[in-house]
């Protein structure tokens, strides 16, 4: 007996362990494809899980499952030599998240024998491991319609090969091994290269910046702009929009990533599993004319290159600014095109000549005016931060002040800030929504 509707998902199960995130306490829940199974439950979609995962989380897999949806539980092989534990140190993506998983030098993967007859199912996706791709080739069906989505563990899509004729669509994120090696600097490549083994489509997760599905029959290219709002957990998000897309594909596989897209904001808001079904519930009613109306946030990767954000803050090597270092590897890891003056014209030396201190004024004043947009960080309140905020506002650049410390809440510039706040958070999404408007108003 087949399951045409049913979605079998394949992978490994996780246990993730969230250190403590400003002052809450620390987090335990099952992870890898159990987060996608949250998704598809709180999307009302029929799944199934082929799972890798350590004999001791079995059973307690099996129970939440069970209770969220899931209508049969595959154990195709047993992880042993570790636990299985990722450790994530940060949990809303401003950066490198910090995962440590648990004596990964350890771990292998044991296959059950005999494996279970997965046959059945023609819907597919799989989210590759530490598992061996190709023993998996001969459990499904030759008319099977199979999804990989490649976060980890692979950076070519040769390693997939085997599936030829059955993978339908790729998904990929900007945060892959994969997307670094052939997509990093240009689309183009990584598209070839889908197209060697993918029949329908390409999405890649762009982050805060949205999406884009790149249909590899016609060439044509669906834009889907994020909703940006404050993430309180992004880990799993990913995996949420790749599952309900998949589920949705009898929609048309545009208006099922934008349903994909939906879940993954819903599940980035909450980690309480009634909350999202309530809350994805709601998001669902909304026509898709509906949904590509009200807009989004909308910056490819690789046009993040192209508007330069000057960056106004005491980048100086004597002062403590752990803020500013923490910002920079934020903007960096999102590929934003920074521009750093002291970095670029020099750190003067103490006390300066006037010809120094004229020479670098222009110099960095030239390259304020020469740039798109402005990421202030006044630590210590700063004066020569403040004047370069100044200078700014009255350029009409957009300014994004970041205030960790809560110094510089003052008329002038909060309000002639696009954005002032004292959490990352906020500030990286309102450098994506203000760049994403620049780019917008020039299409």
């Amino acid at each position: 007996m087949t399951h045409p509707e049913i979605v079998l998902v394949v992978g490994e199960i996780i246990v993730d362990f969230t250190l403590s995130q400003n002052e809450s306490g620390c987090k335990l829940r099952l992870g890898g494809v159990v987060h996608a199974a949250r998704g598809l439950w709180a999307a009302g979609l029929e799944y199934a899980i082929a799972a890798f995962c350590p004999e001791y989380l079995v059973e307690n897999a099996k129970q939440f499952l069970s209770a969220h949806g899931c209508k049969d539980f595959h154990w195709l092989g047993n992880v042993v030599g570790a636990p299985n534990v990722i450790v994530i140190g940060e949990v809303t993506e401003l950066a490198h998240q910090g995962y440590e998983d648990l004596l990964r030098d350890e771990k292998q993967i044991k296959w059950l024998n005999p494996l279970p007859d997965l046959a059945e199912y023609r819907r597919v996706i799989v989210f590759p491991g530490k598992f061996e791709l190709s023993q998996l080739s001969s459990l499904f069906s030759p008319d099977a319609q199979i999804t990989f989505d490649i976060a980890y563990d692979i950076d070519d899509v040769s390693s997939i090969s085997e599936f030829n004729g059955r993978v339908q669509t790729l998904i990929i994120s900007t945060s892959s091994e994969l997307f670094a090696k052939h997509g990093g600097d240009t689309v183009d490549g990584l598209i070839r290269q889908s197209r060697n083994v993918a029949s329908n489509f390409l999405l890649l997760k762009e982050n805060r910046g949205g999406s884009r599905l790149f249909n590899l029959q016609d060439g044509s290219v669906e834009e889907i702009p994020a909703t940006l709002g404050h993430t309180c957990n992004s880990v799993g998000v990913g995996d949420v929009y790749s599952a309900v897309m998949v589920g949705l594909a009898h929609l048309g596989w545009v208006e099922a990533a934008w349903r994909g897209c939906q879940a993954a904001t819903a599940y980035s808001q909450t980690t309480y599993p009634d909350d999202l079904k309530r809350d994805l519930t709601r998001a669902f009613k909304l026509s898709l004319e509906t949904l590509r109306s009200l807009g989004g946030t909308a910056l490819p990767w690789h046009d993040r290159q192209l508007y330069s954000i000057y960056l106004a803050g005491p980048d100086f090597s004597y002062v403590e600014k752990a803020e500013l270092d923490h910002a920079l590897r934020s903007l960096t890891y999102h590929n934003f095109k920074l521009r750093r003056p002291i970095i670029e014209h020099g750190e003067l030396v103490r006390p300066a000549s006037e010809g120094d201190l004229l020479r670098t004024y222009h110099r960095d004043y030239e390259l304020l005016k020469g740039c798109d947009a402005i990421f202030a960080i006044p630590l210590e309140r700063d004066p020569g931060t403040l004047v370069e905020i100044g200078m700014a506002i009255a350029l009409g650049k957009p300014v994004v002040t970041y205030d960790p410390r809560h110094e510089n809440n003052n008329t002038m510039v909060v309000a002639g800030s696009s954005v002032y706040s004292s959490a990352l958070d906020t500030c990286l999404n309102g450098m994506f929504n203000v760049l994403a408007e620049l780019r917008a108003a020039k299409s």
